[in-house]
């Protein structure tokens, strides 16, 4: 049994994620950890929260964590999942608490009592991981794994040109943990896009199945779809963190993944969260860039519709 902690800023998507890792049965969760991003701290922790409290499955315990990045200002992403995080449709009702002790506590502990056993799924901002790392660095060097829902990958930003916002809402804390050695796969937003979406034929599924989990699912991204209605047309929800939690529980929907060295950028404001991705294939000359030894995996292709047909047999389970 593979033991993991999930840190999470817990919109629509991370709930989805939750739910798939609480129903496997091939993960131990040892805790949830809750930090600021797509809403503030305090939604991110009611969401999750209810998310375990609807979801047949595992109750780990949950902890508070950053309730701000750690250099800048909070930008949140309320106008994708709506003002509570999950679809403004009063879902949003728990009632359990979470542990008194800070989630940054709470990481290093776990991962003394089981060193060497311990992965860790990100699916917000790193605030938390960037803390642990800077309070107990050889603690965290006893961390198995790292899998990150963050970066572009090789595609552009989804928050600006260049950047994605897990990243852009915290690139200071996502440099740290880059560069601290841990073992870490990154599965970028460019990955998580096209047939690993929902379409209406799939939320059809999950909403007829009579699990309410399952059903969950698709009433908390409401705001979602309505965004891409508006944007683009589409009848979709993309579901990055979910797809992030798909690779952590099957690789093999990993087609194609580079060992690379990813530069965060933090000083120059319009490239402010921008990863660069250097797989080896392009000449790096620029300070700060070139020279350096891989410091992550990127997935680069996907099975994405081997990871739907998965992701919704669990959520149906």
């Amino acid at each position: 049994m593979r033991k993991i902690i999930i840190d999470t800023d817990t919109g629509s998507d991370d709930a989805v994620a939750l739910m798939m890792a609480l129903k496997s049965t091939d993960l131990q969760v040892e805790a949830i950890t809750t930090v600021c991003g797509n809403v503030p701290i305090e939604l991110a922790t009611k969401n999750a929260l209810m998310t375990i409290e609807v979801t047949n499955g595992q109750k780990p315990p949950l902890y508070v964590g950053a309730a701000r990045p750690l250099m800048r200002d909070l930008v949140t992403a309320v106008n994708v999942h709506g003002e509570d995080g999950m679809g403004d449709c009063n879902l949003i009702h728990p009632t359990s608490y979470p542990e008194e002790k800070h989630a940054v506590d709470a990481i290093l502990d776990i991962i003394e009592s089981n060193p060497g056993e311990i992965e860790i799924l990100t699916i917000g901002p790193v605030t938390n991981i960037a803390l642990a790392i800077l309070k107990a660095p050889e603690t965290m060097n006893m961390v198995k794994h790292i899998y990150t829902m963050g970066t572009s990958g090789f595609g552009p930003g989804n928050t600006t040109p260049v950047a994605e916002f897990n990243v852009y809402v915290d690139a200071e804390a996502y440099k740290i943990m880059l560069n601290s050695g841990i073992p870490t796969t990154i599965i970028g937003f460019d990955v998580c896009l096209g047939e690993a979406a929902l379409n209406k034929d799939d939320m059809d599924v999950l909403l007829s199945s009579g699990k309410e989990e399952a059903a969950f699912s698709v009433h908390c991204n409401r705001s979602l779809l309505e965004y891409n209605l508006q944007r683009s047309n589409e009848h979709i929800v993309d579901l990055p963190d979910a797809v992030a939690m798909g690779v952590l529980l099957w690789n093999d929907i990993v087609l194609e993944d580079k060992l690379c060295y990813c530069y965060v950028c933090t000083t120059e404001e319009a490239a402010y969260g921008q990863v660069i991705v250097n797989d080896g294939s392009k000449l790096a000359i620029s300070d700060g860039y070139a020279g350096h030894a891989p410091n992550a995996t990127v997935c680069k292709t996907m099975d994405n519709q081997l990871f739907k047909k998965r992701m919704i047999e669990l959520l149906v389970s």
